[in-house]
């Protein structure tokens, strides 16, 4: 039986999560439920849309992805079923797709349209339960949805080239649990641009020349250790998404800081990368 991931951002506190595992094992008993995030920030579709393009490849084709942030339905936010790369996602269209089929194309969109179907307060128990197992047991995106072509795309996904190609501008799209900054700039598009020139990232007031692959690129081990860039040094690198990313080396978001409290970073704030 496919597996059934959850991604909200409806947290522990209140009942929701349970019961809508209680209600997928309701309708199926032996129900394989995997929880990708249940922490994304209230309606925050970016920082959804940046956990789900890097959590869902890790799971086998034929999954399927129930996403409930910003899941109400109103007449510029349809529910719909994306199947793209081999998976399902049963989602609002609220944008949080366009970081994936920003690379891939979908196989197929669908408008829920299911006979009897209750809107209530509660799509995910409600609409979105109902068919993720209908397609767990098989069933067919035509039994469930109509054709659809709208897929609403948001702009704030997308840097910009500036200056004759002489200058990115990204933003920010998330923030981890370390306080690491993640920009919407990818490193294929740095690497079209750049051309073999010198650059400078910058971010506040802090400027950055170089960008690694890793975080402990940022130690020359060649050097004496009260010599060397270590932990609580500024990092720039491409991240295992291939964004470029700004980090305190081995920091603490709780006790002395992230790069997002120690620069003053935030979500959507500018990041500029100039090729000299």
């Amino acid at each position: 039986m496919a597996i059934i991931t959850l991604t909200t951002d409806f947290g522990y506190k209140d009942h929701f999560v349970g019961a809508i595992k209680g209600t997928i094992h309701s309708e199926l008993e032996n129900a394989k439920i995997v929880d990708i995030s249940h922490a994304i920030n209230p309606f925050n579709i970016q920082e959804c849309a940046y956990i789900l393009k890097n959590s869902y490849k890790s799971f086998p084709k034929g999954t399927i992805h129930i996403v409930g942030v910003d899941s109400e339905q109103t007449p510029e936010n349809q529910h719909i079923i994306v199947l793209i790369d081999g998976h399902y996602f049963i989602i609002a269209n609220n944008g949080v797709m366009c970081l994936i089929t920003a690379e891939i194309q979908p196989e197929k969109i669908v408008i829920i349209d299911m006979p009897n179907a209750t809107q209530g307060s509660f799509p995910l128990m409600d609409i979105f339960v109902k068919a993720a197992c209908h397609i767990a047991r098989g069933g067919t995106l035509e039994v469930v949805g109509k054709p659809f072509s709208n897929l609403k795309e948001l702009k704030e996904f997308a840097p910009r080239v500036t200056d004759n190609g002489k200058t990115i501008v990204g933003s920010v799209i998330y923030i981890d649990n370390y306080g690491n900054v993640v920009t919407n700039i990818q490193k294929s598009l740095f690497e079209a641009y750049r051309n073999g020139r010198n650059f400078e990232l910058s971010a506040r007031n802090k400027k950055i020349t170089k960008i690694h692959h890793k975080y402990s690129d940022i130690i020359n081990f060649d050097l004496e250790k009260s010599q060397r860039k270590g932990p609580g040094d500024l990092v720039a690198l491409f991240n295992s998404s291939d964004y470029v990313e700004l980090a305190i080396y081995k920091s603490d978001l709780n006790t002395v800081g992230g790069a997002s409290s120690l620069l003053g970073l935030d979500y959507r704030d500018t990041i500029m990368i100039n090729f000299i």
